[in-house]
């Protein structure tokens, strides 16, 4: 019965659905942990005051987030080197945000749960999210303003609040003067002068070329004074006021408001409130540019430039991949060439993908751009425009990467298609490029949006190449800006893949980066199933276009 029971195939079918059931598993549980770590990086946690007092030293008072708890077995935390009491089965100990590493050298610091006399949560204690140093905690003593006390006691908490307030306007108007209206005229004034040796390297350079490069150079410095003077006022304006704080040890310290993000105390804050400081979090980590090494702020430009970076990728493969796939299947004969280009497309696919950014590296940057840069931007040299790591080669070496994939699904639409269909257009009188465009690529674009599906999910998860041909760990401006031509392909970007990986593996504050490692993982996963349910929804419809001629 049993040698009956396996001929059936039942124990292979039982495997099968075991082997399906424990992989959805697994994916449920890595995206369960992604979304519980990512999604409460951003909820406001209590700051609690412990009172601590070590074997033999004084009381001290530490303040901060409980972050996580550790529960040691006796045996390993005796092997470590703690000494515990007889009656202690476990070492329990606790990881505390403290912040202020400007006074203390350190973000977190991990207590013993045994030395804790008492633990609180008073409702003055505050949390200010700074631009630098991280967190403080404290107390708030008072607020000043060029040097002067105007408010303390109950009166400073409104107005550090108001005062904040203003920094921030002022802040945003500082940097809309400093990115787009002085970064567009030290724009200009770099193309004047590339326009100038240009002119210089090709003999035009005479008096009335120079006579108007340098109207239009005067111009700009007379806009670039103005913005100066409006800075400088500005400058001194978010300069102006401090709050004076108190820390866990008593000392005070005075915090630049210039420098603040926020302010809050989230041991006074409702639910509703705690809900409001969220959503501000969360907008402010989609829309921000990052700070502190990547480890606060938002990610903003790494959306920006993952996106643009996938949008093109997509534009550059899908020709190539439909037209090689054609070929294959429609106009090349089919021999023993054919078949060996085939399994040259198979193997591609396997090809690591650090192999592919070492070829982006050395054909696309250094031969292919530093002869563009020859030819068309001498003016520039000796710094490279085309011939550096940019968007343009990202896009076009993750384009060579995920082609295979592209030209192989191609080919399955093409195959599937019945050979009437194209026997009844030719006896319609249709040529065979007709055939093609109007009947057979139509009904084939199903399966050419399903190569691209498969192309997204992974060139938007690659890191490894993108590290050679293009992705830094600071973009300083976007690749798409209002500086004429607007898309700047020769422009360093930002990545979300290579922002997790530095984050995670390269940050100097490992404790401080793992929520936001989750953060961004999370929002990887879902701008990666955006497009791909973007492009499923295209397909989808297309399937349903053309299911009528498939009959």
């Amino acid at each position: 019965m049993i040698k009956a029971w396996f001929k059936s195939g039942t124990p292979w079918v039982w495997l099968n659905a075991a082997a399906v059931s424990t992989c959805l598993i697994m994916v449920v549980g890595v995206l369960g942990l992604i979304v519980v770590r990512g999604v409460g990086h951003f909820w406001p946690a209590q700051v609690v005051q412990f009172s601590y007092q070590e074997p033999g030293g004084p009381v001290q008072t530490i303040i901060g987030e409980h972050i996580d708890t550790s529960i040691t077995p006796a045996a390993m935390a005796k092997s470590t080197g703690y000494i515990m009491a007889d009656d202690e089965d476990t070492l329990v100990q606790y990881l505390i945000k403290t912040g202020n590493r400007d006074i203390t050298g350190a973000d977190f610091r991990w207590i013993l749960e045994r030395n804790i006399q008492r633990q609180q949560t008073p409702a003055e204690l505050m949390v200010v999210e700074r631009r630098e140093w991280g967190n403080f905690y404290g107390q708030l003593l008072a607020v000043k303003e060029s040097g002067k006390i105007i408010a303390e006691g109950d009166q400073a908490w409104p107005a550090a609040q108001t005062r904040i307030d203003q920094a921030l306007a002022i802040f945003k108007e500082i940097a809309h003067l400093e990115k787009k209206e002085v970064g567009a005229i030290n724009y200009s004034l770099e193309q004047l002068r590339l326009e100038q040796k240009r002119l210089q390297l090709n003999n035009r350079w005479d008096a009335a070329a120079e006579q108007r490069l340098a109207a239009k150079k005067a111009e700009l410095e007379i806009d670039y004074k103005k913005y100066q003077t409006q800075l400088s006022e500005l400058y001194r304006q978010i300069r102006r006021d401090s709050l004076v704080a108190k820390t866990e040890g008593g000392k005070e310290i005075e915090i630049p408001v210039s420098k603040v993000v926020r302010v809050f105390q989230p041991n006074t804050m409702s639910r509703f409130d705690k809900i409001w400081h969220y959503g501000a979090k969360l907008v402010e980590f989609l829309t921000d540019d990052p700070r502190e090494a990547n480890t606060e702020g938002g990610i903003f430009p790494a959306i920006f430039g993952t996106v643009m970076m996938v949008i093109m990728m997509s534009i550059i493969v899908t020709p190539f991949g439909v037209i090689a796939a054609v070929y294959l299947r429609e106009y090349a004969k089919q021999g023993f060439i054919t078949r060996l280009i085939r399994i040259a497309v198979n193997n591609l696919a396997g090809v690591p993908s650090i192999v592919y950014g070492v070829f982006g590296l050395g054909f696309f940057v250094y031969i292919l751009g530093g002869n563009i840069d020859q030819l068309f931007f001498p003016e520039a040299a000796p710094a490279p425009v085309y011939g550096t790591p940019g968007l343009l080669w990202a896009s076009i070496t993750l384009a060579l990467l995920t082609l295979p994939v592209v030209i192989v699904s191609t080919e399955e639409g093409l195959a599937r298609i019945p050979k009437s269909i194209r026997e009844g257009s030719l006896a319609l009188g249709a040529t065979k490029l007709e055939t093609l465009w109007l009947t057979v690529l139509p009904m084939a674009s199903p399966a050419m949006m399903t190569g691209l599906i498969l192309a997204v999910a992974r060139a938007a998860g690659e890191v490894a190449p993108l590290m050679l041909v293009g992705v830094v760990k600071m973009a300083p401006t976007l690749p798409l800006d209002g500086n004429y031509p607007f898309l700047h392909l020769d422009r360093k970007f930002m990545h979300l893949g290579f922002h997790i990986y530095d984050v995670g593996f390269q940050s100097p504050n490992v404790e401080a980066a793992r929520p936001l490692v989750y953060a961004t993982s999370l929002l990887l996963v879902l701008v990666i199933v955006g497009l791909n349910l973007s492009a499923i929804l295209i397909r989808n419809h297309l399937r349903e276009k053309y299911r009528a001629l498939e009959g």
